[in-house]
């Protein structure tokens, strides 16, 4: 019988494929209607994104065979979905991303802040969040987590086992942050979930504090995975939950006019990152460090001698990366560059180049944020990575070799989540295909009711929802599955879709209470010393945090942001001659 269950459970991607499509045929049968048959599809591709049964993005392809086939969309329409505007910003600000990894430029500006900040035990903890959270913006979660985790583990291994007056640069090991080869000195002790965590056999410190160190170490690990998270949603493009929610809206709403770009969107969200990181530190602070903060901030002559060791771990790997070179020069430039002209395209409060230089019948800017994006990307395969010179070529005598440019294709192919283009897709051509077979009509009219609860509450419930279902569920497959939902409940209750497509975006982003949730979690636990109690008590509060944060948010700056007090033009469907611009919402 165990041998059945086995064979069961190894198969299971295999049945649940076959099996589910046809446990639910009875609803498309049983109703033969385009709605229905829509309704089929989602329900099908929200339980194989759940199950991860198939790989998210070949879920993703679902609609370009399911909707011709039941005549929900041409196949034509179908594939216009999977390369939108907002899949050609998340490429383009994705080029310069792999740009800054490929040339070490996110190193070089994570130690420089953190030899500013310092390392006494608070502000070493603040100093990392602080850091994470900034390169989470413009480059991916995971690889921010991926390059800040071992630079921590080496902080805090040279801070515990450094004995006063010891000077680091005279036999202290590990100046390089070289953490997979164990030092025959350590001991190691395992865990419960069977990972292991080194600690030091020469030191003689009673259990308390080493038991002190060790609770140091898994609040550092967890502040470096926590603020990844945090940090994305600053940006439009620090992770792709927030392009799904700019093509949602430009897909279902088409004469928005423009309403979620990049300005706009750091303008709400990062006051919202800022908040949360500094509560979700003093939690951390507070659970890891405990309430001695003369101890915290390294006051005493042992804590200011290890702090100082700490420091000059960070100085010697800083000063290893010698000058910045003509190519790390060339592409700060350039991500400076990109950043100004996303701020400045079209802000709102005065006129952008875009609507100055680039404008439309309306007077709107024709180009867009990934215009923008690709534009600067395109620069980056064309500026070489050194002064050109004549420069032989080494492998051929006598023949001169021009420098590399600043990216090569081989690079950005092997970088580039291209599974993440074709899941932005999917959710395009979903909430498309909800669109024109009714679906969507279909649930606006049944979530009527809610029109007599308040707003706040709305707001606040749907949040709670999220943070609890994108703990077990890709975040990019939450957003993708309940947005065009909330569009539809807040086009029938006439409330602004902004309003409660907000805070679902944001709040796929609490994932912080299990391992599995999100991949940052999952870099940290798998450098062990972690439980998945440890992640679950600490990540339980925080996501509680961050539901009360953005439902700040939502309630305060966003409403003169994205003009929430109004239901607008563009989310009217009937597009009658009363058009209800200035209707107030409830």
């Amino acid at each position: 019988m165990a041998t059945c269950w086995q064979g069961l459970w190894a198969y299971r991607s295999y049945l649940l494929v076959f099996f589910l499509p046809i446990f639910l045929l009875p609803l498309p049968i049983l109703l033969p209607r385009r709605e229905a048959y829509c309704a089929y599809s989602i329900i099908l591709m929200a339980l194989f994104w759940c199950t991860e049964a198939l790989p998210l993005a070949v879920t993703a392809l679902f609609p370009i065979v399911l909707y011709p086939m039941m005549g929900i969309m041409d196949a034509s329409e179908v594939c216009i979905e999977y390369l939108k505007d907002s899949n050609i910003l998340f490429v383009g600000g994705l080029l310069v991303a792999i740009a800054v990894e490929h040339w070490n430029l996110h190193k070089r500006i994570a130690l420089r802040v953190l030899l500013i900040i310092g390392v006494r035990p608070a502000l070493l903890l603040l100093g990392f969040m602080l850091v994470t959270a900034f390169l989470s913006m413009w480059i991916s979660n995971t690889a921010t987590t991926a390059m800040m985790v071992p630079i921590a583990h080496a902080v805090l291994d040279q801070l515990h086992r450094t004995p006063m007056g010891k000077d680091v640069e005279e036999g202290s090991e590990n100046p390089t942050f070289e953490l997979q080869e164990p030092s025959p000195q350590k001991e190691v002790t395992k865990f419960d979930n069977g990972q292991v965590h080194p600690v030091p056999a020469a030191s003689l410190e009673p259990t308390a504090q080493r038991q002190e160190q060790f609770r140091f170490s898994q609040g550092m690990s967890l502040c470096v995975c926590y603020s990844a998270s945090i940090g994305g949603i600053a940006t439009l493009t620090g992770t792709t939950p927030n392009l799904v929610l700019q093509g949602q809206v430009n897909s279902l709403f088409p004469q928005n006019g423009n309403v979620v770009n990049f300005a706009s969107w750091f303008g709400f969200a990062f006051p919202t990152m800022a908040i949360l990181l500094l509560f979700s530190w003093l939690w951390l602070q507070s659970l890891f460090l405990g309430f001695n903060f003369r101890k915290n901030f390294g006051i005493g002559g042992q804590a200011q001698e290890r702090a100082r060791a700490a420091f000059r771990v960070i100085q010697t790997e800083h000063k290893l990366l010698g000058p910045m070179t003509f190519a790390e020069k060339a592409v700060s430039v350039l991500f400076v560059t990109l950043v100004v002209l996303w701020f400045t395209r079209e802000p709102g409060f005065f006129v952008g180049w875009g609507n100055l230089a680039f404008p439309n019948k309306d007077g709107n800017s024709m180009a867009s944020d990934g215009t923008v994006a690709i534009f600067i990307g395109i620069i980056l395969f064309l500026v070489p990575s050194k002064i050109p010179g004549l420069t032989p070529d080494p492998e051929n005598p006598g023949r001169l070799k021009a420098p590399p440019a600043l990216l090569n294709w081989k690079t950005v192919n092997e970088k580039m989540p291209w599974n993440i283009v074709l899941l932005l897709g999917g959710g395009f051509a979903l909430a498309k295909g909800s669109e024109k077979s009714g679906l969507s009509e279909w649930l606006g009219d049944k979530l009527t009711p809610l029109e007599n609860v308040p707003p706040p509450a709305i707001a606040f419930i749907i949040c709670l929802l999220i943070a609890t279902f994108t703990e077990c569920t890709s975040n990019v497959a939450t957003t993708t599955l309940f947005l065009p939902i909330l569009a539809s409940m807040a086009q029938a209750i006439r409330l602004h879709p902004l309003y409660v497509m907000l805070p679902c975006t944001l709040a796929s982003s609490l994932a912080f209470m299990l391992p599995v949730a999100t991949p940052p979690n999952a870099i940290v636990f798998s450098f062990g010393g972690l439980k998945v109690s440890d992640m679950a008590r600490t990540g339980f509060l925080l996501n509680i945090i961050g539901v009360l944060v953005i439902t700040l948010a939502i309630n305060s700056w966003g409403y003169p942001i994205f003009n929430l007090h109004t239901f607008p033009s563009w989310a009217n469907t009937n597009n009658t001659a009363n058009n209800l611009a200035t209707t107030p919402s409830p």
